[in-house]
């Protein structure tokens, strides 16, 4: 068995975000989100369902799956698979956003309802805290009195969870353990509750079209591209310029990328976006037909 990446935006939103996956949901949530007095999520509405046709784009890196709570409390979760510039404020306007939308004009303030952003990263945030989980709330600095409930920050990263299949206790576990590795095993692992096995067979490529194959795989491609330019960029910089990574060999890790790049059908624009050429000097890098 071959089970999609869910750290992908369309497996992540397919898994998370379909008519479908409201029991997934809720499951997931409850056993990341602390709630008050030990209440549970007993029932959402997805936002937005997921849609093939809106995922076509190869632009973002993140996806966002959306839910109302019965309470009418609102919840945004992202999978971000890159980090870049700016992208904690990114998180926080995002947040702001949804919560100030509530409000059409003339409406007053106490009709406002909480927002919660969950934020799943695949790289770490926060190198100064062990914790796996980061939970931020608007609170007085000196004797931290909670100002307001209604916009809370969730950062979940990825790579500070390292527990195997024999460690998973918890259903956090196991809801964590699926995200982060479902792409990389051929098999579905024993002692999973009835909504990770709802999401194994939602994961698994056998009961996908070949348009969502085509577009999963399409996306694997994309961000490891992306992945390649950035620590090329990390490790050399691009300031350099050509002619000084052409002498201590670096162009051929320009060329991969190119050439993946021109595999999987990106624009000339994007491929000189990913390696700072420009497009004369890509061309010169392919090979001559």
């Amino acid at each position: 068995m071959n089970f999609l990446d869910i750290k992908t935006d369309f497996a992540f939103k397919k898994v998370f975000g379909s008519e479908g996956s409201k029991d997934l949901l809720i499951s997931f949530l409850n056993s990341v989100i602390e709630l008050d007095q030990q209440q549970t999520i007993t029932d959402l509405t997805i936002v937005d369902p997921y849609s093939i046709p809106l995922l076509k784009g190869m632009k973002d890196t993140f996806v966002d799956v959306k839910a109302e709570l019965s309470d009418n409390t609102r919840v945004i979760i992202e999978m971000q698979v890159l980090n870049h510039q700016g992208f904690e404020k990114q998180v926080l306007y995002n947040a702001a956003k949804n919560y100030s939308l509530q409000l059409k004009k003339g409406d007053a303030y106490h009709l406002l309802n909480p927002v919660i952003a969950l934020t799943i990263t695949d790289f770490i945030l926060f190198k100064n805290s062990d914790e796996l989980i980061n939970r931020f709330k608007l609170l007085e600095k000196k004797h931290f009195i909670q100002y307001s409930d209604d916009i809370e920050l969730i950062f979940i990263e990825l790579p500070k969870f390292n527990k195997t299949e024999q460690e998973l206790n918890s259903v956090q576990d196991k809801w964590l353990y699926f995200i982060k590795n479902a792409g990389n095993l051929d098999y579905i692992p024993k002692n999973l509750n009835q909504e990770l096995e709802k999401a194994f067979s939602i994961a698994n490529e056998a009961n996908l079209s070949e348009e969502e194959l085509e577009l999963q795989h399409k996306k694997k491609d994309w961000i490891y591209i992306q992945k390649s330019s950035i620590e090329f960029a990390t490790k050399t910089g691009l300031q350099q310029g050509l002619e000084q990574g052409l002498e201590q060999g670096e162009w051929k890790e320009k060329l991969k990328i190119i050439e993946n790049a021109v595999r999987i059908g990106l624009p000339m624009q994007t491929i000189i976006d990913l390696t700072g050429l420009d497009e004369k000097q890509i061309s010169s890098l392919l090979p001559k037909k």
